[in-house]
């Protein structure tokens, strides 16, 4: 795994597997521990390790001018979602619970399941469809592109290097939160890309402490990442309305990493 490699060269141990409760604190035990995997591992292991989460608020997307969105975003609940009457694109915003599709209406979303976490009071964001003619993914901390690269070409896996216009445009996308807002954690992750007219859009902003490399410099990614998760103490103030709310997990899907 590039993570776990770019860490090793830099001598921090890395737990693949950790225990259903989660890594034990003892006086024998790194207390300076950081989280990469998934939202509901990082739920039953975070709380107990003492790993404080970063991530964009679920509403960011929504509360993002058209400008820089170029399709109209609702945040709401799913049970809300299910009164949809036209096609939607619709998406958890950070869980990753329901899966992120164009659904014909709302009759079409999946039913509640609790042990998924698919309940009706779970946020989602509902979208305009729209077609990206390519996807990028910028790591950015600190008010700054650091790596990325692009992760599909309209809608297909097909990863590349980060176009120069990617980075410009998250930079400004950056720039805009960080006057007018909506404001953003000091490290975190930005998807943007072209749509097929032409014109750049946000796709989302998410956890860099759940998001893919591709083709990004892992050890600017692993910055990131650092950045991203750590003790609760070492969370400047301004990032504390950044911290995840942790809630009761499931196991992952695949072993977390720390």
């Amino acid at each position: 795994m590039l993570l776990a490699e770019a860490a090793a060269r830099r001598g921090l141990p890395v737990l693949e597997r950790v225990p259903e409760r989660g890594p034990k604190q003892g006086p024998d035990v790194r207390r300076d521990l950081h989280w990469y995997g998934g939202p509901l591992a990082a739920d039953r292991v975070a709380a107990p390790a003492g790993i404080a989460l970063l991530e964009p608020a679920d509403t960011w997307l929504a509360a993002l001018p058209y400008e820089l969105t170029h399709r109209r975003i609702e945040s709401t609940t799913l049970g809300e979602a299910r009164a949809l009457r036209r096609p939607a694109f619709v998406k958890p915003p950070s869980d990753k619970s329901l899966p992120a599709a164009v659904y014909a209406d709302g009759s079409r979303l999946p039913p509640p399941d609790t042990s998924a976490r698919i309940t009706d009071d779970a946020a989602v964001l509902v979208s305009e469809v729209v077609e990206f003619a390519a996807e990028y993914r910028c790591f950015v901390r600190d008010g700054r592109v650091v790596t990325g690269g692009r992760y599909a070409v309209r809608g297909l896996l097909d990863p590349g290097p980060l176009a120069s216009g990617a980075r410009a445009f998250a930079e400004r996308v950056v720039a805009r939160c960080a006057g007018a807002g909506p404001r953003l954690p000091g490290a975190f992750v930005l998807d943007v890309g072209p749509l097929t007219g032409g014109r750049w859009a946000v796709v989302e902003a998410n956890m860099a402490w759940y998001a893919h490399c591709y083709t990004a410099d892992p050890e600017r990614v692993l910055d990131v990442v650092l950045d991203a998760t750590g003790p609760h103490h070492a969370v400047a103030p301004a990032d504390r309305p950044f911290l995840r709310s942790l809630r009761p997990g499931q196991p992952p899907s695949a072993p977390p990493r720390l």
